[in-house]
């Protein structure tokens, strides 16, 4: 008697598709892409380093970008991730103030490392409203007040 073959004489050993798709792999690296986006997003909300006091405050309601204005621990000023010197901020408000068709100009998120002088950030205050910018904004960590 001799041997056929395991798929019987007139079966051919070519494999059927498979119907059913696999998604194991696809879950897998959805949750990596989790993952990755759940690290890096706290990351990219703000550009400049200040360490920010805390406030008993709530966080404002907002509907378009504000402009932030960052003073970090040594005094240098930001306006929007790009630094700016002291003599140049003026002309910067000036030109923002122009630009923008809101009363009061945009609204301003002012940013300064909580060990800064109190001075200094008066300063920068006093050359926002010499500007005409009338929406400003102190931001704050929420937390338990002062130290």
């Amino acid at each position: 008697m001799a041997l056929s073959p395991i798929l019987g004489p007139n079966r051919r050993s070519r494999r059927a598709p498979m119907a059913e798709i696999n998604v194991t792999p696809m879950v897998d690296v959805m949750l990596v892409l989790l993952i990755i986006f759940m690290v890096t997003a706290p990351l990219l909300v703000a550009g400049v380093p200040v360490d920010l006091p805390e406030s008993k405050a709530k966080a404002l309601d907002q509907e378009q970008k504000p402009v932030q204005i960052s003073l970090d621990a040594s005094g240098a000023i930001h306006l929007d991730d790009q630094p700016v010197t002291a003599a140049g901020l003026s002309a910067r408000l000036a030109a923002l103030a122009a630009s923008t068709k809101e009363p009061g100009g945009p609204r301003i998120f002012l940013r300064a490392d909580h060990r800064l002088d109190y001075g200094r950030v008066m300063a920068v205050m006093g050359e926002i409203n010499a500007a005409g910018l009338r929406k400003v904004a102190l931001v704050s960590t929420q937390g338990e007040g002062p130290r």
